[in-house]
């Protein structure tokens, strides 16, 4: 039977509980999962335990400073695991979902995975590149690196389609072709995909939503006038700026490319660029 879950913070008991609670028991979603934000444990599980909601927990990633990859980050690695497993003990959770780290070895993931020593852990595998846009590569975001992962563990697999399509696009592999690689290990959940308008509604609401819509709308627009100017550059540059807003507008439907600060900021300072050229005229 397919069940649907609807992803919180662990840190989202102020605002979220009370509507998490009733959606649930209109049956519009089956389980929550919950990301386990550093240190907070002990000011939030109460509150999140007077639920009467099936839990999945997903432990911290790198940007958060959990990175399996890294021989170095081991000691803040188990703190965070445990922390996680801590949640996951007091709400009853099936699963603790980990990823595999970034910039590092499968091996040492394996290792640590090892060390932390848990049958609830699911592995996902992960886009080739991160979402900061500094270069480094995500470990788990091939096939091949996730076989060598569930072989080695405890770990059995959570299939992230979106991140899965993402690594097939860097790589120039086709996307289902490059699905089908990841389906034969047998994925206990998956994720669909991440998404950026999808986020903006759980976090800043309807009213937050259509203002960062309308945003956009309104910068095509100044940029659309921009191409009836008798400038050759400027048209051209708002004809790139276009093709980029249209980019990071569908990339936004698989992954929070806006939250990636050196990404967005690029972004946003192209788009500024473009729409302050003519006053240098």
């Amino acid at each position: 039977m397919k069940e649907y879950g609807l992803k919180l913070w662990s840190t989202n008991t102020d605002s979220y509980r009370s509507e998490a609670q009733r959606l649930y028991n209109v049956g519009i979603y089956d389980y929550i999962e919950l990301y386990v934000v550093p240190n907070s444990f002990d000011a939030h599980i109460n509150l999140w335990k007077q639920l009467e909601i099936p839990f999945i927990i997903h432990a911290p990633h790198f940007r958060n400073g959990l990175n399996l990859a890294k021989k170095d980050n081991f000691e803040q690695n188990l703190k965070m695991s445990e922390e996680s497993q801590k949640f996951a003990n007091e709400l009853n959770a099936e699963y603790i979902i980990f990823h595999p780290g970034i910039a590092g070895d499968a091996k040492e993931t394996v290792r640590q995975l090892n060390i932390i020593n848990d049958s609830r852990i699911l592995i996902e595998n992960k886009p080739y590149y991160t979402v900061l846009g500094d270069g480094n590569i995500c470990n788990g975001n091939s096939p091949e690196e996730i076989e060598y992962i569930l072989e080695n563990t405890k770990s059995v697999f959570c299939l992230d389609i979106g991140h899965c399509f993402c690594a097939a696009n860097a790589k120039n592999i086709k996307p289902y072709e490059y699905l089908k690689q990841f389906l034969k290990f047998n994925p206990q959940m998956y994720h669909l995909t991440d998404n950026d308008f999808l986020r903006s509604l759980g976090e800043v609401g309807m009213l937050g939503t259509a203002v960062f819509i309308l945003i956009f709308i309104e910068i095509i627009k100044k940029i659309v006038r921009l191409l009836r100017e008798n400038d050759k550059f400027l048209r051209y540059f708002s004809i790139g700026t276009l093709s980029l807003i249209l980019a990071f507008v569908i990339n936004g439907l698989f992954i929070d490319v806006f939250e990636a600060s050196k990404v967005a900021s690029l972004f946003w300072m192209i788009v500024g660029l473009n729409l302050s050229v003519r006053n240098f005229k």
